[in-house]
């Protein structure tokens, strides 16, 4: 038996043992490739990456909160340095890599969003910010930053030029941001989330930009505040549960060499939540 995992603490909440192991059933692999979830505290990380390798696993997902430690734990590739987080590890040539970049710009892709040549404010200065720059900076386009903390959002881009050589991504107030538009918006923070359902990262005090479109990569709601907003002002709005699922699909490749089921693994994450949704 072939068995992957995700670690992460806490983790009985992840969608990817769902995802992935629908992904096998419809691909007949079932019978050869198992993918689970492993709790592992964070006062034992170094001890319990190791657990995975010495008990056979091909390959595991990393989680909050040890995208950064997982760096240490393989050789990470370009991305995952450039990013300073990895998020998927082989453990047969024990190398790191980071699929969100390719979740996040796939997804947008799918839904027809254009991104070379466009302007995009990205929300957030954490690690799926850092993940959506790096992206949307490869890409082409013309990204602007902006956090609650103007200073952290500095501190991120000061990282990036170290680890990417991004020199020409700004970080502005959104006040600032907002006077110039934008074509695209990304939130990257967990403004939103349940069950902070009637928060956003859009403060009330800017109108929003009208015709915009959104991308959030929360997921949970379906419908955030942030998407709505953007709705109420004309634009168009996209949710990340197809970032969660894209990015999982890029690990799924690594490890099995073999392209999975997109469609198949939207399904079964769309129903696993509905089913949390009514317990």
């Amino acid at each position: 038996m072939n068995r992957v995992g995700v670690i992460g603490w806490p983790i009985a909440h992840s969608l990817s043992p769902a995802m992935h192991n629908a992904a096998f059933r419809a691909l007949g692999m079932d019978g050869d490739w198992l993918y689970d979830a492993m709790a592992i505290p964070p006062d034992i990380a170094d001890h319990g990456f190791k657990q995975p390798k010495l008990h056979g696993y091909i390959g595991i997902n990393v989680t909050i909160p040890f995208k950064q430690i997982a760096l240490e734990q393989a050789a990470p590739d370009e991305k995952a340095r450039a990013i300073g987080a990895a998020n998927t590890i082989d453990f047969r040539d024990d190398s790191a890599t980071n699929t969100d970049v390719d979740g996040f710009l796939e997804d947008l892709a799918a839904h027809d969003v254009p991104v070379k040549g466009q302007r995009v404010i990205v929300l957030g200065a954490g690690g799926a910010a850092r993940a959506a720059v790096y992206g949307l900076w490869q890409s082409g386009a013309e990204v602007i930053v902006v956090n609650r903390t103007l200073e952290r959002a500095q501190d991120m881009l000061f990282q990036l030029t170290v680890t990417a050589g991004i020199r020409t991504v700004k970080a502005l107030s959104l006040q600032e941001a907002a006077l110039d538009g934008a074509d695209l918006v990304v939130n990257a923070t967990s403004a939103g989330m349940k069950p902070h359902v009637d928060a956003t990262p859009w403060s009330a005090d800017v109108p929003f930009l009208e015709g915009v479109t959104v991308y959030d990569m929360v997921y949970t709601p379906a419908m955030t505040r942030f998407m709505q907003q953007a709705q109420e002002a004309g634009g168009r709005a996209i949710g990340g549960l197809g970032m969660l699922v894209r990015q999982g699909a890029k690990a799924f490749e690594i490890w099995t060499g073999v392209q999975p089921p997109i469609d198949v693994m939207l399904d079964t994450v769309r129903a696993e939540l509905a089913k949390r949704e009514n317990q």
